[in-house]
C-alpha cells in the first residue's frame, strides 16, 4: 500500500509543478502524505531545482518542506555537485539553498571568465597578471576550482578551448594555494621534521591537477608499515614497536630491537613488494613525486630514502637523513647515547640498493670518491627539499620535446621560494620568462614581471650588470614593439600570393620523411624562418627549396614543428593528435579534422570550407572504397 501510495503521489507532482497552484489536481492528497514521504518524492531525482522552487511555493506544507536547510536541497546540491560534499561536516549547520545559489553564481563567472582567456590570450602565453580576474572572484575558491573540473570532465572531442583554458586556471589557482603552504611549512622550527609532509607539497606542486593529499599517501605508508608488523611479529612477538598506536612518535633506543626492525622493513619492502631503484629511467621526474614512488614502486636515492625513513621512524628506528654527494643515504647511529659521536660511529644505508648497510668506505666505494666528514651529516628538512627541487631543476633543464618547460618553471618556483636571492635562478627565471614570451597583459606596464626581476637581480648582485641590462634592454624593445603591432593578420586562401598552398589549418597531415602525426594550426605561402634556420635545417636541399608554403603543426610527441610542403602529406587513418596546445587552437576534433576555434578562423576565414571539400574527397572516397 505504501509503495502504491508514493507511485500515485510521484505522477501527480509533475503536474504539480506544472500548474504551481494550489488547485492543482491531486494536490490535497500529496500534501496528507506523511512528511517522510513527501520527502522521499521531493528527492527522488526526478525533479530539479526549478522544479523545487515551484513546489515549495504551493503551500505551506511543501514550503517546510523545502526549506534550505533541509534534506530536500541538500540532495539537490549532493546530485548537482557531488565532488563538493567531502568538504562539509555532518555536524554543520549549512543552508543548502543559499550554498546552491553561491555555487551556482560561481560556476557562471568561471565558464564567464575562460570564454574570455581565449579571445585575450590566443597570441601569446597566458601572461603574469592574466589571472588577475581570478584572484578578485567573491566566493568560495573551491566552487570555482569544481567548476573548472566540471568542464575538464565534459564527454566527447568538443570543447576543446574551454578545456585548455579551463585546466591553465585551475593549474594557476591550485598552484597557489600550494605555495602558499609551503612557505608556511618552510617557517616551521627547525627541529621539526616531517620530510613526507615537505615532499608532498612538491608532489603537488609539480601535478596540480593530480588528487595527491599528504593525508593519502600517509594511508598508503600505515599500509606498508601494517605488513612490516606483521614479519616483525614472526621474528619477535613481544617487539615494542607492534605496540606503538598510529601518530605516536616514540623511539626504541636498543640496537638489536632497532635492527629486527630494518630487516622486517627490507623484507616487505625489496622482496614483498619488489621496491627497487630506478636504473633504467634514473633522470624520470616521476622518480621524485612521492605518490609516484608508491604507485610505481621505484625512484631514486632521495625519494627511495624518504620512504625508508618514514616508516622506520613510525616504527621507533631513529634513521636520519644525510645529504651524501650523487647519493643520498640515511644513517643509523650505532653509539652509546650521549656520548661523542663521529662518522665511524654510524652504519649507513641505501635505500636506492635494498636497504644495504654500508661503512664509511664503502659509501665512498658507492660513489668513487672520497669526501670530508661534514658531508656525513645530518640535514634538516629544507635541506632535504632543496635537493629534491635541486634534482627536479636539472630534469627541467633537460628538457627538449616539452616546450612551455613546465617542470623547469614549476621547479624555479619552488626553488625560489625556498632561496628567494639566488641571483643566477632568477637570471634563469628571467631568461626564461622572455624566451616563452610570459609578459602582462598590457606589456607597457612599469610593474613588468621580468623588470622586477631584474631589478631584483641588480640589488643582490651589482655584478651581474652586463646580463641583467642586455635582458632590459630586450624586454624594453618587446615593449616598444607591442605598440606598435597593428590588428590581426588574416591570411585568404584565394588570394594570388597563395595559391601554392594546397593544405589547411585543421588536417591531420603524416610527415613524409620523420613519420610523424601533425595537425595543421598555421601556413605560410614560403618559408618566413631566418637565413640562420634556412640554413641549420638543410631547407636548400629540398627540391623546392624555402620557395614552397612552410606548415606550423602541433606533432604527436608534443613539440611544434615548421614543415616544408613537399614533406607533408594527408594521414589516411586520421587520430587525434595528443599535443598540450590542441584546444589553443581548436574547439573540437570531428574523428577526421579539427574545427579550429573563433580566433584561428580569424585568421584563416576560408580554410574550413576547403577542410571539408578535403574530407569529402579523402576520407569518403577511401569509404566507398572499402565498401
Amino acid at each position: 500500500m505504501a509503495a502504491a501510495a508514493v507511485d500515485s503521489a510521484m505522477e501527480v507532482v509533475p503536474a504539480l509543478v506544472e500548474e504551481a497552484a494550489p488547485e492543482a489536481a491531486g494536490l490535497s492528497c500529496l500534501v496528507n502524505l506523511p512528511g517522510e514521504v513527501l520527502e522521499y518524492i521531493l528527492c527522488s531525482g526526478s525533479l530539479t531545482a526549478a522544479d523545487i522552487g515551484r513546489v515549495s511555493s504551493t503551500c505551506r506544507r511543501l514550503r517546510e518542506l523545502c526549506q534550505g536547510s533541509g534534506k530536500v536541497w541538500k540532495e539537490q546540491f549532493r546530485v548537482r555537485w557531488p565532488s563538493l560534499m567531502k568538504h562539509y561536516s555532518p555536524t554543520d549547520y549549512v543552508n543548502w539553498l543559499e550554498e546552491y545559489k553561491v555555487r551556482q553564481k560561481a560556476g557562471l563567472e568561471a565558464r564567464k571568465i575562460v570564454a574570455s582567456f581565449s579571445k585575450r590570450f590566443f597570441s601569446e602565453h597566458v601572461p603574469c597578471n592574466g589571472f588577475s580576474d581570478i584572484e578578485n572572484l567573491e566566493g568560495p575558491e573551491i566552487f570555482f576550482e569544481d567548476e573548472l573540473v566540471c568542464i575538464l570532465n565534459m564527454e566527447g572531442r568538443k570543447a576543446l578551448t574551454w578545456k585548455y583554458y579551463a585546466k591553465k586556471i585551475l593549474y594557476y589557482l591550485r598552484q597557489q594555494k600550494i605555495l602558499n603552504n609551503l612557505k608556511a611549512f618552510l617557517q616551521q622550527p627547525d627541529d621539526y621534521e616531517s620530510y613526507l609532509e615537505g615532499a608532498v607539497y612538491i608532489d603537488q606542486y609539480c601535478n596540480p591537477l593530480s588528487d595527491i593529499s599528504l593525508k593519502d599517501i600517509q594511508a598508503q605508508i600505515d599500509s606498508i608499515v601494517e605488513l612490516v608488523c606483521k614479519t616483525l611479529r614472526g621474528i619477535n612477538s613481544r617487539h615494542p614497536s607492534l605496540a606503538f598506536k598510529a601518530g605516536e612518535s616514540s623511539m626504541i633506543m636498543e640496537i638489536e630491537l632497532q635492527s629486527q626492525v630494518l630487516d622486517a622493513m627490507n623484507h616487505v619492502l625489496y622482496d614483498q613488494l619488489k621496491f627497487k631503484g630506478n636504473r633504467m629511467d634514473y633522470y624520470n621526474a616521476l622518480n621524485l613525486y612521492m605518490h609516484q614512488v608508491l604507485i610505481r614502486r621505484t625512484g631514486i636515492p632521495i625519494s627511495m630514502s624518504l620512504l625508508y625513513l618514514t616508516i622506520a621512524r613510525q616504527l621507533g628506528v631513529p634513521l636520519e637523513p644525510v645529504n651524501f654527494p650523487s647519493h643520498f643515504l640515511l644513517r643509523w647511529c650505532q653509539g652509546a647515547e650521549g656520548a661523542t659521536l663521529d662518522i665511524f660511529d654510524y652504519i649507513y644505508i641505501d635505500a636506492f640498493g635494498k636497504g644495504k648497510q654500508l661503512t664509511v668506505k664503502e659509501c665512498e666505494y658507492l660513489i668513487g670518491q672520497h669526501v670530508t666528514a661534514a658531508l656525513y651529516g645530518v640535514v634538516n628538512v629544507k635541506k632535504v627539499l632543496q635537493r629534491m627541487v635541486g634534482n627536479l631543476l636539472s630534469l627541467g633543464k633537460r628538457e627538449g620535446i616539452d616546450q612551455s618547460y613546465q617542470l623547469l618553471r614549476d621547479s624555479l618556483d619552488l626553488y625560489l621560494a625556498m632561496y628567494p636571492d639566488q641571483v643566477q635562478l632568477l637570471l634563469l627565471q628571467a631568461r626564461l620568462y622572455f624566451h616563452l614570451g610570459i609578459w602582462p597583459e598590457k606589456s607597457f606596464c612599469l610593474v613588468l614581471k621580468v623588470l622586477d626581476i631584474l631589478q631584483h637581480i641588480q640589488t643582490l648582485d651589482p655584478g651581474q650588470h652586463g646580463a641583467v641590462g642586455y635582458l632590459v634592454q630586450h624586454t624594453l624593445e618587446h615593449i616598444e614593439r607591442k605598440k606598435e603591432e597593428v590588428g590581426v593578420e588574416v591570411k585568404l586562401r584565394s588570394h594570388e600570393k597563395h595559391r601554392d598552398v594546397c593544405y589547411s589549418i585543421g588536417l591531420i597531415m603524416k610527415h613524409k620523411r620523420y613519420g610523424y602525426n601533425c595537425v595543421i594550426y598555421g601556413w605560410d605561402p614560403t618559408c618566413m624562418m631566418g637565413h640562420e634556420w634556412i640554413r641549420n635545417m638543410n631547407v636548400h636541399s629540398l627540391p623546392h627549396g624555402h620557395h614552397q608554403p612552410f606548415y606550423n603543426v602541433l606533432v604527436e610527441d608534443g613539440s611544434c614543428r615548421y614543415a616544408a610542403q613537399e614533406n607533408l602529406e594527408y594521414n589516411v587513418e586520421p587520430q587525434e593528435i595528443s599535443h598540450p596546445d590542441v584546444g589553443r587552437y581548436f574547439s573540437e576534433f570531428t574523428g577526421t579534422h579539427y574545427i579550429p576555434n573563433a580566433e584561428l578562423e580569424i585568421r584563416y576565414p576560408e580554410d574550413l570550407e576547403s577542410v571539408y571539400e578535403t574530407v569529402q574527397n579523402i576520407y569518403s572516397a577511401k569509404k566507398e572504397n572499402v565498401e
